[in-house]
């Protein structure tokens, strides 16, 4: 069964399928991350408190150059990916103007289906998830940067009574910068697994399914989400919406 779109080209009812499922997994897995069940977190959200706790130490650190350094290392990281992605955006538009040699290399893969509108629609896909996670890291950077502008707001004595309120900017500022760069990530690997579509509808659905899994596990099912709960109190978790609570515990009743 085929589907006629307008184009010298005719797309499989299993790509639209198989395309449909990329961007659905891809959907899912940001919505997952970021709103995961009550009882079992993800990474980036048990990170998030601890982001809250590095500037509430922040506030009492001195010096403050190791804080510094991290912030640092974590914009290089950020401009890292996003030279990354301007990079493989310029080669996609390079191979989108010149599709011959790509379907020379198709044709090892798939004889019948070898039209150049057909390997652009694909590289285009492609390069919607380069160009998402490009927008992504960029904006990740700059978030980190006026995080580093906030940190450097924050007075220097612990008791002075805005210094708390803004080192929790400073954390919240910190938290959508990572939120940002986790996005841009995710949008590098599915940007990997629709590569897949080159070899086919099938190879495309098992390269989501694959890329979908890996996520998953990194988030929910990994070695260092294991570590990280450690020092968390089960099976209760602060809701990542809302600041730790100073001061004392509250003595029980």
């Amino acid at each position: 069964m085929t589907i006629d779109i307008g184009l010298p080209a005719m797309l499989y009812l299993p790509d639209l399928v198989a395309v449909a499922l990329l961007f659905a997994a891809w959907f899912a897995m940001g919505w997952l991350t970021e709103r995961p069940p009550a009882g079992r977190p993800s990474v980036s959200v048990l990170m998030a408190r601890f982001r809250r706790e590095w500037m509430l130490h922040f506030v009492t650190r001195e010096p403050r150059i190791f804080d510094g350094n991290i912030l640092a290392s974590l914009r290089e990281g950020t401009a890292f990916f996003a030279s990354a992605c301007m990079i493989a955006t310029g080669g996609i538009l390079a191979l989108i103007g010149n599709t011959d040699q790509l379907r020379g290399l198709a044709r090892e893969f798939d004889l019948a289906r070898g039209a150049a509108i057909l390997w652009e629609i694909k590289l285009l896909v492609t390069m919607f998830f380069v160009v998402t996670a490009f927008l992504k890291f960029v904006w990740s950077h700059r978030l980190f940067g006026y995080c580093a502008i906030m940190m450097a707001a924050v007075p220097n004595d612990a008791a002075d009574p805005v210094a708390r309120d803004r080192a929790l900017q400073a954390a919240d500022l910190n938290i959508t910068a990572a939120r940002s760069f986790n996005a841009g990530l995710r949008s590098v690997y599915f940007a990997l697994g629709s590569l897949g579509w080159l070899a086919g509808a099938w190879a495309l659905m098992a390269a989501t399914v694959l890329v979908l899994f890996v996520s998953w596990r990194r988030e929910f099912a990994s070695a260092s989400r294991r570590v990280i709960l450690r020092s968390l109190p089960p099976p209760r978790l602060p809701d990542p919406a809302t600041p730790p609570v100073s001061g004392p515990p509250r003595p029980r009743p």
